[in-house]
């Protein structure tokens, strides 16, 4: 099997129908030396138990997957959709606090998409811009970095009326640097013709929290959101997106997320095989350097 690069994090959604501990295990059996945790999982194992198996594994902390879900108007489901994602940043610091040096306590942060029967597209941006403003001051004060995530314009409606690396920017321009970041995902940002510009000015501004990295395929699956594919299977070309990414300085963990029910069907360890070849033939060859191995 190909030794898996030192800046590969594999993120939770990879090998969703693992456990916290299953997926720690796999993990640190495959030699890959981050990881990012989903929510559902860890509040199933519970927070606590989560952080003594990060501290245990030796593993970085890559991401927290993940916030958001906050463009309703007031109300009552808006004052929930806040109060959790006060309760997610304070998972992220902790299980950042308890990863190898060079853990990111970063939380990933999907806005959602327009409220049921609303075509207020603009409307639902500023709510997005009221809502980060609500939270920064908790993240700021637990050391915690909101990564707004711009998805594909597809998931608009549904999941996320951020649908380019401006329209993040614009709204974390708002906030210092390491309160608010984003989260750069060549799934959702490799169509942008301009897109390698709004890299360069997510570095000169300091805000790239995460780079994730999958590939696009065609046709879509029926379910549009399990349609991400192991990196170098499908139509992206890395190097660009990676070398841009790499010019602004970012030497952080660069993480596999992979919504693919096919690949949710494969057994853990043989899809993060698979995760780590594609990464060494898509992904690696543009690096410019490596973190400094975390373990002995």
């Amino acid at each position: 099997m190909t030794a898996p690069h030192p800046r590969l994090s594999i993120n939770q959604a990879t090998i969703k129908k693992t456990t916290v501990a299953e997926a720690i295990a796999v993990t640190r059996e495959a030699g890959i030396e981050a990881i990012g945790l989903w929510r559902e999982q860890v509040q199933e194992a519970g927070l606590d138990e989560s952080v003594r198996m990060i501290a245990d594994s030796g593993l970085r902390y890559s991401t927290h997957c993940r916030g958001g879900w906050f463009t309703a108007e007031e109300g009552p489901a808006r004052v929930a959709a806040l109060d959790d994602n006060r309760r997610a940043i304070d998972e992220t610091a902790a299980l950042a606090a308890a990863g190898a040096p060079g853990s990111k306590a970063a939380l990933v942060i999907v806005v959602g998409g327009l409220p049921e029967g609303s075509r207020d597209l603009v409307g639902a941006r500023e709510r997005v811009r009221d809502a980060v403003a609500r939270l920064a001051p908790h993240a700021e004060a637990s050391g915690v970095q909101l990564a707004l995530e711009p998805l594909h314009p597809m998931y608009a409606s549904d999941r996320s009326v951020l649908s380019t690396l401006d329209q993040a920017l614009d709204i974390a321009g708002d906030f210092a640097p390491g309160v608010v970041g984003v989260t750069v995902d060549t799934f959702h940002l490799w169509w942008d013709p301009q897109v390698l510009d709004k890299v360069a000015r997510a570095g000169r501004e300091g805000r790239i929290a995460s780079y994730q990295v999958c590939d696009w395929k065609t046709p879509l699956e029926a379910d549009n959101l399990l349609s991400r594919h192991y990196p170098g299977d499908g139509v992206i070309d890395f190097g660009p997106m990676t070398r841009a990414v790499e010019a602004t300085g970012y030497t952080g963990d660069i993480e596999v997320e992979l919504l693919n029910q096919a690949i949710w069907d494969t057994d853990p360890a043989t899809a993060v095989a698979r995760t780590i070849a594609g990464f060494e033939r898509a992904v690696a060859p543009f690096l410019a350097g490596a973190p400094v191995s975390s373990r002995a």
